[in-house]
């Protein structure tokens, strides 16, 4: 038996960094290189797109993820390469940030 894909999920400009499954919500989370994190359905429909608070322009200041999780709840906790955490719900709300010095892995 060859595996096939289930759904193929569009919407991304660039690759790929990072994503997640909530299998509790039937949701796919994922975040690219040089843009927002977008929440598909599990059959491949685009729902929401998730954007972070507003930077000064630039290069340097543009929120690249690189990690997420999402909560049975409800929840998206996203991790920026900038050191800054953000929580949205499945609704795309931004709920809360926090920014860290440290090095997350």
């Amino acid at each position: 038996d060859f595996a096939t894909p289930r759904a193929i999920l569009t919407g991304h400009d660039y690759e790929i960094t990072c994503a997640t499954i909530c299998a509790e919500l039937g949701l796919v989370i994922s975040g690219s290189k040089e843009g927002p994190c977008l929440i598909h359905s599990m059959n491949g429909d685009l729902l929401r797109t998730l954007e972070g608070p507003v930077r000064l322009e630039g290069p340097e200041n543009c929120l690249r993820p690189k990690l997420i999780q999402a909560s049975r709840e409800g929840h998206c906790v996203i991790y920026y390469e900038n050191g800054l955490f953000c929580v949205f719900s499945v609704n795309g709300r931004l709920q809360a940030t926090m920014e860290t010095n440290d090095k997350i892995k």
